[in-house]
């Protein structure tokens, strides 16, 4: 398993008129927290981009189970629970000291600059091969 945990402040753009947290801004939180953990494993997205790799998002999904609020400090946990192949599945956990305010997933591949499907880097294969023995 591969985890990083992110720290997030709620700015007043991201809630709507109740001062809760617009739902479609979990989304940048797990993207911030993707990029840590990938960064920290010696892979960070603008070297992967400089070396003609892609990583698109195949999918995406989020359970919210309570609300974030304008000026919280939030930590979005992202971890890996699996080795990653062809596909690298990232989940994500929300929290207001210590609560669990949403769930979340992405699923991700691996691509060219011209959008075609591909390998991982080999760095990153035995990285993960290291990391999930």
């Amino acid at each position: 398993m591969i985890q990083t945990r992110a720290q997030v402040t709620v700015r007043y753009a991201e809630t709507d008129m109740m001062g809760i947290v617009y739902h479609g801004n979990y989304l940048p939180w797990f993207e911030v927290a993707r990029t840590q953990l990938l960064k920290e494993q010696g892979f960070p997205y603008r070297q992967l981009e400089t070396d003609g790799y892609r990583i698109p998002v195949l999918e995406v999904g989020a359970r919210f189970l309570r609300p974030a609020l304008y000026d919280d400090l939030l930590i979005v946990v992202a971890t890996i629970r699996e080795k990653p192949l062809l596909r690298i599945r990232i989940d994500y956990e929300v929290f207001r000291e210590g609560e669990l305010l949403a769930t979340g997933h992405s699923a991700h591949a691996f691509c060219d600059k011209t959008g075609q499907p591909t390998r991982p880097p080999a760095a990153f294969v035995a990285k993960m091969k290291e990391a999930f023995k």
